[in-house]
């Protein structure tokens, strides 16, 4: 079986996301599609995610941030890509800033 790149995502997702459980249901999508990283509350009321898997694993991750939990109300998500450094070895909620 061939090793697949990591990629990198950092996303900032804007709308209603605190207070509905938006950081739980991150942390469940990432342990569900297999990806490594952290997200946590912003002090301006939006999530920040940080996380590393292949390419393709991410973009299903992209795809879930952009809806959310049914209590939550996406405004927007911005995205940027990097290259993946493999210093994330589990998913977790980390402090808001």
């Amino acid at each position: 079986m061939v090793e697949q790149k990591l990629a990198r995502l950092h996303a900032v997702v804007e709308g209603r996301v605190q207070g509905v459980s938006f950081r739980y249901f991150v942390s469940e999508q990432a342990h569900y599609l297999g990806v490594n990283g952290w997200v946590r509350n912003r002090l301006n009321g939006n999530v920040e995610v940080m996380a590393e898997a292949p390419r393709a694993q991410l973009e299903l991750l992209l795809q879930e941030l952009q809806v959310g939990p049914p209590a939550a109300y996406v405004t927007g998500v911005q995205a940027e890509w990097l290259d993946g450094t493999g210093e994330f070895t589990s998913f977790w909620v980390r402090g808001t800033v």
